[in-house]
């Protein structure tokens, strides 16, 4: 559910499937299995299938072969100039369109649909609830007929429907959200004790770093790249498999302690419900597409943060601090900064558009 990035916060490999074998040493008894592999496997991957300990199990500084990707990796030798020169150009043309279309006060469609949604809901609540099942239903809808979708179109075109869709609703969510925050009943108002904005502000900041890794490949979000559905099993997918939903639960929280109205409280019970579909639905899609591989990694993974790894699943590799220190969360560390620091500005766009 990458849209959604404000709020806290899938495609075959072009290369053809290759089924390996992957062969696993064990002083008992060598056993050799078919795994049905999206990319080759790395040489930490065939290092980690080659070392066990005397009673079998992988040795302590070692992991069994992965099933998925290594998420968050960025290599500035594989990156093309040519590449992020288209991205930054249909960056700028997207909303070059959206704006007439979309965001405009006064020929923007956005304007038209928030009051058309308002109309039919009797409290601001409602509306808020009304904009993000349409979201919901767009957005999930899409992804579930992605296979489909792609066979008849391709998959960059695909995508191209998939985001013009989207991502003006998740902006409309985003946008009709800062201009209501305070609707409703007020509940609580702890604003001015100590320690409260820290802990909000450290909260928020936190979320940020549970985006589902495909977040960060720009490039097939763009369709520049041609998109693929990824099965990630590094980094934050060792904690849980849907980081996103967990993300989504802290920002939640922080921002409910903050605001302490019904309002928040409605749109708060509305995105965890929808995220918790998603956890559903993104299993769903990737077993269909991975097979056997997701079985794999659903198995020595789980939803609820850490508890494959305190039932003895999952194992965090001894440098698994190296699966963090990459240029994608120093990107996030920065956007966490620069989007706080734009929070009026945020602020005014809501009011001057007036959703």
């Amino acid at each position: 559910m990458q849209a959604v990035s404000c709020f806290q916060r899938l495609v075959p490999c072009p290369c053809r499937t290759v089924f390996q074998p992957i062969h696993t040493k064990s002083l008992r008894k060598p056993q050799v299995g078919l795994v049905r592999r999206a990319v080759p496997p790395t040489k930490r991957e065939v290092d980690a299938s080659e070392t066990a300990t005397k009673d079998g199990r992988p040795d302590e500084a070692m992991m069994p072969a992965l099933q998925g990707e290594d998420a968050a990796a960025f290599s500035l030798e594989d990156q093309s100039l040519s590449s992020w020169v288209k991205f930054s150009v249909l960056l700028a043309g997207v909303f070059a369109l959206l704006y007439p279309i979309w965001i405009s006060p006064d020929t923007g469609l956005g304007k038209e649909l928030a009051a058309l949604l308002s109309s039919v809901g009797s409290s601001s609540e409602v509306t808020m609830v009304l904009i993000l099942t349409l979201f919901g239903v767009v957005h999930s809808g899409l992804a579930a007929l992605r296979p489909q979708g792609e066979a008849l179109i391709g998959a960059r075109a695909f995508r191209v429907v998939f985001a013009s869709l989207s991502l003006p609703l998740a902006g409309l969510a985003v946008m009709y959200f800062i201009n209501h925050r305070y609707d409703g009943v007020a509940l609580w108002n702890i604003r001015g004790l100590p320690g409260v904005h820290s802990t909000v502000w450290a909260l928020s900041f936190l979320s940020f770093y549970f985006l589902y890794p495909s977040t960060f490949n720009l490039l097939e979000v763009a369709a520049v790249d041609e998109p693929r559905l990824h099965l990630w099993e590094t980094g934050v997918a060792r904690i849980t498999r849907h980081p996103q939903a967990f993300g989504q639960f802290v920002w939640c929280a922080a921002h409910a302690a903050w605001v302490g109205s019904s309002f928040m409280m409605v749109t708060t019970a509305a995105l965890l419900g929808y995220h918790a579909f998603g956890c559903w639905h993104g299993d769903r899609r990737l077993e269909r597409e991975h097979g056997e591989a997701f079985r794999a990694l659903r198995d020595r993974t789980s939803v609820v943060p850490f508890q494959a790894v305190w039932e003895g699943r999952q194992r965090l590799p001894p440098d698994y601090w190296r699966e963090w220190a990459r240029l994608p969360y120093l990107a996030i560390t920065l956007f966490c900064f620069g989007t706080y620091a734009a929070h009026p500005a945020m602020q005014q766009a809501a009011y001057w558009l007036g959703w």
